[in-house]
């Protein structure tokens, strides 16, 4: 009996907006300083996408610098899988935005929304059409522009969120590569402590809300605080018991981008040193599921990626839902 393919991420790319949005211009916007913002967040800026700008086009910018790293052309993908709370329309999806951007005519497309944990489920979702030899070539775009949907009269949450889209291409890859283990879950029960209305609300979402702003983020923060700080610890040691590694394994861990505090206190309970624990929460901010595939690729770009590393994926966000996942990268 052959073997199933094993899926793994053969290019990266991704792309922040040029615009800054930094804790100093905060501090003229919304009662806050820059010292609470550090110390309770480890955001220092953001990046914030212009308003005419769709955001399509920084997703497929970021998709075709994914496509030219594969080595491969758009005309190569099969199937793209777009990730995102914030997409322009609810039709047509921001996949088939971004299909039509890059002119990947064969591919089927579709959005996938699990909030920030969006690009470990999508992972998931690609790997099962490469194993079962479905798909040659899937791109996962995963942006975001949460500046659409902050209210920044909220100081609870404006501080938090920016914009950006990062993008892979998985594809079958040698045995000894590519997607080890994946773990994915939600917790529906508790999905009201953050919400985004769309095309219904109810009183107690208005209540939550300054007056005239609905459509905007609303969380209660020790909540998911609290959820998260457990979440990411446990999810990463499960993903580690399925792989058959341990923490001393890995050479990097990618976590979503939400809060410092989270990180180190994720990095403490696994045991880990925070130079293991990428990120670039400090100029980035929170930007949802793009924030792994971002990570993804800067560390790419910066060449601390060999061929053989062992990686943690791990993500917690809306819905709730979290997910992880174990990898041996196979790009050189």
């Amino acid at each position: 009996m052959t073997k199933p393919y094993k899926a793994g991420i053969i290019g990266t790319g991704s792309t922040l907006p040029e615009t800054k949005l930094t804790n100093l211009q905060l501090e003229h916007i919304v009662e806050t300083t820059d010292e609470w913002i550090m110390k309770r967040t480890g955001i220092r800026e953001r990046c914030i996408l212009d308003k005419e700008v769709p955001l399509a086009k920084l997703a497929a910018d970021a998709a075709a610098k994914a496509i030219e790293d594969a080595g491969i052309t758009a005309a190569d993908i099969d199937l793209i899988i777009a990730t995102t709370v914030t997409p322009d329309y609810l039709t047509p999806s921001l996949a088939c935005c971004v299909q039509k951007e890059i002119q990947a005519a064969r591919a089927a497309a579709f959005d996938l929304n699990a909030a920030c944990t969006g690009f470990i489920y999508a992972l998931q979702v690609a790997q099962e059409f490469i194993k079962n030899g479905t798909y040659k070539h899937i791109l996962i775009v995963s942006a975001e522009a949460l500046s659409r949907v902050t209210d920044y009269e909220d100081r609870k949450t404006c501080v938090l969120f920016g914009d950006g889209a990062g993008a892979v291409v998985v594809s079958a890859v040698s045995q000894e590569y590519g997607i080890e283990a994946s773990i994915i879950g939600a917790k529906g029960e508790d999905g009201g402590v953050l919400t985004i209305p769309c095309c219904y609300w109810n009183d107690e979402d208005l209540e939550k809300r300054n007056e005239g702003k609905v459509q905007v983020i609303w969380m209660d923060g020790s909540e998911v605080f609290t959820f998260a700080s457990r979440i990411m610890a446990e999810s990463t040691e499960q993903v580690l018991e399925k792989s058959g590694l341990t923490p001393q394994d890995i050479q990097f861990v990618f976590p979503h981008q939400a809060n410092i505090r989270i990180l180190q206190n994720a990095a403490k309970r696994l045991g880990l040193s925070m130079d293991k624990i990428y990120s670039n929460l400090e100029y980035t901010g929170n930007i949802s599921s793009a924030s792994i595939p971002v990570c993804l690729d800067e560390a790419a770009q910066k060449k601390l990626l060999k061929k053989g590393d062992k990686l943690v994926l791990v993500a917690f966000g809306g819905g709730l839902t979290y997910g992880a996942v174990t990898i041996t990268w196979s790009k050189n």
